[in-house]
């Protein structure tokens, strides 16, 4: 057995490699020892025993003939010599052996165990180099001259990061970059950055006790961060898959996020927005509603009109205090061209009744003005409008809020609440509260749609508990408007 002491670099691997290629030196017979942990040993695989037998003799690096491998394999080599698995050096002499002996090809196979291994030590690294740009944070610490590493830096920007690999070098120069006219240090267990502002030096590494406590710049970041957070990333869940919690402890914006990704929903929404309805080419300049009832029936916004009967539009006062929204016209509105007054329509309005909450001082109407089906030999079986098919009418529903200016709108169902909550939006979590409904009024409330409840029948015991908590939900947005008992 040969044990083979190399510094834990590239370089230094790649000099004795081509000493023990001179001598003939088969991986099973080479022990490799870095000086970082234990000596990695190929004939143990992955799990096997890093020890050197006393006694085997030290490869010097001799006059040998130097070995030619591909550009690919060096490319591949410095990058997996950065990470943390002692059997990195196993693995790469074993590609540079097999390649030194008539397998040329060899980086070719993908599927090659060595090579697929070679690979996923590459990944590895690349991702931890992504990591650190993305989830580094500088802090500003007062200039001192106590010889340390941050006051050796002469100014006052100082971050910690613990790295799974030893990347600094890797990953340093994209803050040398970003950062050219601000000093700074990084610090982290294996090594340490320092930029002066002209050029990069590596050092020993630190502590984290030598890491800054929180500054004034955290405040600030969090500003930033707010004002740039994208709404549509809040799964929190796999933020935290992403961001373990060892990087999370130096970013201050995660102290912000659960608040962000509570307002999110509006904010999604709020962009969406941003792109126009299709629906808005229809509707007029300056509309009553009866001219938007008879814009509505010319509207081709999407292709929802070619198999409906006829546009259902809202139905109600002018001045309603409350809105109610749903999803679509079913088949016996699009047939009557009136919201809510087929089955689903008979639930609400004997739960209106129930609650002294007169259907003509409310304003009805649906987030999709056509009825969308599909056939089922005779029958036409309502059919879920998509995203597309609801933003292309988003334009009819916003000029019916602008016009009624109501101070409660309550959406019956996850299609109507999503118009103005946005898509993460689920009935189950967020069902029966008062949610601020700005711009389009003051309060918002969700609850199921009462073609849910006619579902539920077939289960008593699941339609007599969601049937009261309907009843519940729409006795409480009748209470803020002073209407119903």
């Amino acid at each position: 057995m040969i044990r083979a002491s190399i510094a834990p670099t590239f370089e230094s691997f790649r000099e004795r490699a081509r000493a023990l290629l001179a001598t003939g030196a088969a991986p099973r017979d080479v022990t490799w020892d870095d000086g970082v942990g234990q000596a990695s040993l190929f004939g143990g695989g992955l799990g096997g025993d890093a020890s050197a037998t006393p006694g085997t003799p030290v490869i010097a690096v001799t006059a040998s003939a130097p070995s030619r491998v591909p550009a690919a394999f060096v490319a591949k080599g410095e990058l997996a010599a950065l990470h943390s698995d002692a059997d990195r050096w196993d693995v790469l002499y074993r590609i540079v052996h097999r390649l030194a002996h008539g397998e040329s090809e060899l980086l070719e196979i993908a599927t090659d165990p060595d090579v697929a291994r070679l690979a996923r030590l590459v990944t590895d690294v690349k991702h931890d180099e992504h990591r650190m740009h993305a989830f580094l944070r500088f802090r500003r610490v007062a200039a001192a001259g106590g010889g340390d590493a941050a006051s050796d830096a002469t100014e006052s920007f100082v971050a910690w990061y613990e790295p799974d690999h030893d990347i600094v070098a890797l990953a340093a120069p994209h803050f040398a970059r970003r950062y050219p006219n601000m000093r700074w240090v990084i610090l982290t267990p294996r090594r340490t950055a320092v930029w002066d502002g002209a050029s990069l030096q590596l050092t020993e590494g630190a502590k984290r006790d030598a890491a800054p406590r929180p500054d004034e710049l955290e405040d600030l970041f969090r500003s930033y961060y707010g004002a740039i957070f994208n709404p549509a990333r809040t799964n929190l869940a796999l933020f935290a898959k992403h961001v373990p919690s060892r990087f999370q402890r130096a970013m201050p914006e995660v102290a912000i996020t659960h608040e962000l990704a509570f307002a999110a929903p509006a904010r999604t929404l709020a962009m969406q927005n941003m792109k126009v309805s299709p629906s808005l080419a229809f509707v007029p300049a300056r509309p009553s509603y009866a001219s938007l009832v008879r814009a509505s029936k010319g509207c081709e916004a999407c292709h929802l009109f070619k198999n409906a009967t006829q546009t259902v539009f809202g139905e109600g006062p002018v001045r309603s205090r409350i809105v109610f929204v749903g999803e679509q016209p079913g088949d016996q509105e699009d047939v009557e061209g009136h919201p809510f007054v087929g089955p689903a329509g008979r639930v609400f309005d004997q739960a209106l009744t129930d609650l002294s909450i007169p259907r003509d001082q409310v304003y009805v109407t649906n987030a999709v003005k056509h009825f969308k089906w599909e056939p089922r030999g005779k029958r036409r079986i309502h059919a879920k409008p998509n995203a597309m098919e609801v933003h292309a009418c988003q334009g009819w529903l916003e000029a019916e809020l602008a016009l009624v200016k109501p101070e409660v709108i309550v959406c019956l169902g996850a299609t109507a609440a999503q118009v103005f909550m946005g898509r993460a939006f689920k009935i189950t979590q967020s069902r029966g509260k008062i949610l601020d409904g700005a711009p389009w009024a003051p309060k918002l409330i969700a609850t199921y749609h009462p073609s849910a409840l006619l579902r539920m029948m077939r289960d008593p015991e699941l339609y007599e508990k969601s049937k009261g908590e309907f009843e519940s939900d729409l006795r409480m947005a009748g209470q803020l408007v002073g209407l119903g008992r």
